[in-house]
């Protein structure tokens, strides 16, 4: 299966800090993570054993490459994200099936000390990823994902490096975004 991702314009991350040295080496790339997501999305019989729930998301925890995080998610129709960021971990994730819309700011945002911001006309960016497109995307990036079909789920993969430390919400109206909560993996897992 060939795959074409949409690949985010952010540059990469830097090396992440280790007292060894030896495990940044071996962290994997914004680019190892999207590899894993498109294989993993190509594999059909996976795929089609996630349970499908007509209400609401469906997840399933996978094995990443190189000590990363990775979920097989399952989109009912009509649902979405809402807007977040990853913190300090860089991702990838795929449509395996279906099609979901991405839209994200073009700009990098402080990662802490505030609670309110102004965006500036120009930063919105949409992508529509049907089955077998993918992005990757850098540290701190603010998106949300939507399943816009009314009446077909939409299955993807998902990986993150680091393991995901916390998730931050935000409500959007017009040009401001706001900091509503901030989940730990205790929250969701």
């Amino acid at each position: 299966m060939s795959v074409h991702p949409s690949v985010s314009s952010v540059p990469p991350a830097p090396p992440l800090p280790s007292s060894s040295g030896s495990a940044a080496a071996q962290a994997p790339t914004q680019t190892e993570l999207l590899d894993f997501a498109s294989r993993t999305a190509a594999d059909a019989k996976l795929i089609s054993s996630l349970p499908l729930d007509p209400e609401g998301r469906t997840w399933v925890r996978l094995q990443g490459p190189g000590g990363s995080e990775a979920w097989l998610i399952g989109w009912p129709p009509g649902t979405g994200t809402g807007w977040h960021d990853h913190a300090d971990s860089v991702g990838a994730f795929v449509t395996a099936s279906g099609e979901l819309r991405e839209n994200s700011l073009a700009a990098r945002l402080p990662s802490d000390g505030w609670k309110t911001l102004e965006l500036t006309e120009g930063v919105d960016r949409e992508r529509r990823l049907p089955a077998g497109r993918g992005r990757s995307f850098g540290q701190h990036h603010v998106h949300e994902v939507l399943n816009e079909s009314p009446d077909r789920h939409a299955v993807s993969v998902h990986a993150y490096y680091p393991p995901l430390p916390r998730i931050r919400r935000y409500s959007r109206t017009g040009q401001i975004l706001r900091l509503e909560q901030v989940e730990r993996p205790e929250d969701w897992q």
